[in-house]
């Protein structure tokens, strides 16, 4: 059985469709997960200090993952062990084993000195991270943020041997290492949490972290790969790896940074605000991981050999094309999300301690978190077509822009929020939060999504700058189908969301999954009658993938590089 999924793992990809559609089921399965820990956490903590203690404390931990542990991402690593590997000759694979216990050696080094670093400074961080919590939130918040720190060591080390598990094909295993860190978090949650307090949680996210690493260890056992400390270090070849990462993991830092700033910013507003807006941006996460991220993966392949063939118009058409199917995907879930947002609350995080006044502030960030997720697929695709070229700076300099924009209009809208009553009461009115308080958290999924839109649109306008072959006009063409078709299912999930709200009972989760799935599906088939109408080719690419059995495609991903929190 085992070799059977091997096997299908390891068959090429006969198209980027079929290659993104792989890797979106594989970053369902991890995301359904996901969902699964956010239930619990709702349903145990509900919107409240626990709730904010445990997402506050995942900053400073985080900010030390991407800024350190990915500089040996797999996107890096894997082209240097590869090269070293060649044909798997007894001499290269001496070599490829040298230069990963080195990358080991150095990496775990670096984390551990940080991490000790870090673990001594919380008490001055914590006061960074959350100024608004004072007496037993601060004490917690320190000592769940130094437990955690063993996360960004033992995930950045996961990485690092999710590379040679890829660099051997073994997809299926490097696919389970996000499922198996949220299983952590998940037993951490129902087992831990009674036992220790909200300190359990901080052992989840280790035992999870433990869990993503642990399942690669046999692959890299069967091929003699499990890594040891080494005393003498080729610097050269450290430096080599560094100098690549740098950008990248520069531009992840600022992302990171930016969450930091946002924590903290959201723990000056009213309790459960931190909770609120990491709950609904997680869900905004299934949809970019499943098709912005998938595709800019599935396309990274090919961009890099088109150019490096000099072939630059059809690097430019791949990208538009790509940019097109994008579109045509997440402007209709963009609608859907924003129509069906109370009932995917309700399903999602709507148990036990999680208030209806709760449901419905976080079904209004989700839907403001929406509004910027088009542009936010399609920054990934734009980003890692720079990266095909070789150029890291662009990507970078946008997005640090994109980024201080963001934390700008943060503190703008909350400071509106506050002193002009006609900016809050626009919000009421268009989201329908008329007697809900405190509803100053609105401003910062706000400032995401706008934020995100600048980011494309500068992309965009830089990436037809340099590249002035490329035919944007199907883009515009694919903008207008798409924008119909997502109107449309508007229009036709929200009368069938009315219809069965007579038929299923709202009391229930069931009777609201329900709701929600019917009118969903209505939605969606109505969109495809109407792009079919419209004679959109597109929609048919895609369902002809998934119709020559998209599973079996082979593609390499990037698993386990980035961890919910």
């Amino acid at each position: 059985m085992v070799s059977k999924i091997f096997k299908f793992l390891n068959r090429e990809s006969s198209g980027v469709n079929e290659a993104a559609l792989l890797l979106g089921l594989f970053t369902f399965l991890s995301q359904i997960f996901g969902l699964v820990r956010d239930r619990l956490l709702a349903s145990y903590l509900g919107v409240g200090p626990s709730l904010d203690l445990y997402y506050a404390a995942f900053k400073i931990p985080d900010f030390l993952y991407v800024s350190v542990a990915t500089l040996a991402a797999i996107t890096v690593m894997l082209p240097y062990l590869s090269s070293r590997y060649g044909s798997g000759d007894e001499d290269s694979v001496k070599k490829t084993k040298i230069f990963f216990n080195q990358v080991f050696t150095v990496l775990f080094g670096f984390l551990g000195i940080l991490s000790l670093v870090l673990f001594i400074v919380m008490p001055l961080l914590a006061h960074a991270i959350a100024p608004g919590f004072s007496g037993s939130e601060y004490v917690k918040l320190v000592m769940m943020s130094r437990v955690m720190l063993l996360q960004p060591i033992i995930v950045g080390l996961s990485n690092l041997f999710s590379s040679v598990t890829q660099m051997f094909r073994k997809f299926f295993v490097a696919a389970l290492s996000p499922v198996m860190y949220n299983l952590g978090i998940i037993i951490g949650v129902i087992f831990f949490l009674p036992l220790f307090g909200t300190m359990g949680l901080a052992y989840g996210v280790v035992l999870g972290a433990v869990l993503h690493l642990a399942i690669q260890i046999p692959i890299l056992g069967f091929h003699g790969f499990i890594p040891r400390f080494v005393r003498n270090i080729s610097w050269s070849d450290i430096k080599s790896v560094v100098l690549v990462s740098v950008p990248r993991t520069i531009g992840l830092s600022v992302s990171s940074f930016t969450a930091v700033i946002l924590t903290s910013l959201a723990s000056t507003l009213a309790t459960g605000s931190i909770a609120i807006f990491n709950l609904t941006n997680n869900m905004l996460n299934i949809p970019i991981g499943i098709i912005g991220i998938s595709y800019s993966v599935a396309s990274f392949p090919t961009l890099v050999k088109l150019f490096q063939s000099n072939e630059r118009a059809k690097f430019a058409d791949h990208i538009v094309e790509a940019t097109r199917k994008i579109i045509l995907l997440a402007a209709p879930i963009t609608v859907l999300f924003i129509v069906l947002r109370a009932q995917i609350i309700r399903v999602i995080l709507g148990a036990h301690s999680f208030s209806w006044n709760d449901t419905r502030i976080a079904a209004a960030c989700l839907a403001l978190f929406v509004i910027g997720m088009v542009c936010e697929a399609l920054v990934y695709l734009l980003v890692r077509g720079y990266y095909a070229i070789g150029n890291t700076k662009t990507p970078l300099l946008w997005n640090f822009i994109g980024e201080i924009f963001t934390i700008v209009l943060a503190i703008v809208f909350v400071w509106m929020f506050r002193t002009i009553p006609a900016f809050g009461n626009m919000f009421v009115t268009v989201l329908r939060l008329q007697g809900v308080p405190n509803l100053e958290i609105l401003a910062l999924p706000f400032a995401f999504s706008l934020g995100n839109i600048l980011n494309f649109f500068t992309l965009w306008y830089v990436f037809v700058r340099d590249f002035p072959d490329a035919k944007t006009a199907p883009v515009w063409k694919t903008i207008f189908e798409a924008t119909t078709a997502s109107l449309a299912l508007g229009l036709a999930s929200y009368a069938t969301l009315q219809l069965t709200a007579l038929i299923f009972n709202q009391q229930t989760f069931w009777g609201i999954f329900m709701q929600g799935t019917v009118s969903a599906i209505a939605g969606i088939i109505v969109a495809v009658i109407v792009l079919r109408i419209m004679g959109n080719r597109d929609i048919l690419d895609i369902w002809h993938a998934m119709k020559r059995k998209f599973w079996k495609s082979n593609v390499i991903q990037e698993v386990g590089e980035a961890v919910d929190n």
